[in-house]
């Protein structure tokens, strides 16, 4: 398990090829790279702070618990902070495994835990003025399926691009509509 924060860019590629670097159990090695995007044509740059030490201890948390619930070989996060600009990598995660479901499983789940729970601050700059970004909710959303899936998660009907995931835990039934106003309830069985 390696986990990086720096200032400066990184080579995914020479990375991912260290982590394939003499191992012959690898079935499968999957990774995601985020880059600073601008939809809008107005973003001048983004800046990322974090807290060091408290953000280190995050990201090795949340690489061990995906390495040890889906029986990952090796995990990889690297992200950076500082100031960026559209188009530059933010962030990489990587995992590897015997087979890729969980591969796929453990990268998923590091980046939803990533978006939610990583101590970083960040701001944009656009050409109208500079302002902290909020979290969203959807973020959130990615990372409550993780605890569907290890209490019993069911899908249900897709209706004109809404799903519902139905999942119980503990007494209480969740609900999640994938689209719409209801984004999540909660109704205690008590």
């Amino acid at each position: 398990m390696r986990i990086v924060v720096q200032a400066c860019d990184f080579d995914a590629g020479a990375l991912l090829e260290a982590m394939r670097d003499g191992r012959r159990d690898i079935g499968a090695l999957v990774s995601f790279t985020g880059i600073v995007r601008d939809t809008a044509g107005d973003l001048l740059d983004m800046t990322l702070e974090h807290y060091p030490g408290m953000t280190e201890t995050a990201l090795e948390e949340i690489a061990a618990r995906a390495m040890e619930t889906f029986g990952l070989l090796d995990a990889l996060i690297v992200h950076r902070f500082g100031t960026m600009k559209p188009g530059e990598q933010i962030m990489m995660v990587a995992a590897s495994a015997p087979h890729r479901q969980a591969a796929f499983d453990g990268a998923n789940y590091m980046m939803d835990f990533l978006k939610s729970r990583a101590p970083f601050w960040k701001s944009e700059r656009r050409v109208d003025g500079a302002r902290w970004v909020a979290a969203r909710d959807d973020d959130e959303i990615a990372r409550d399926r993780w605890s569907a899936r290890s209490c019993g998660l069911s899908r249900g009907v897709a209706l004109a691009g809404n799903t519902t995931y139905r999942f119980a835990c503990r007494k209480t039934i969740f609900e999640y509509l994938g689209k719409g106003e209801n984004r999540g309830t909660a109704r205690d069985l008590g």
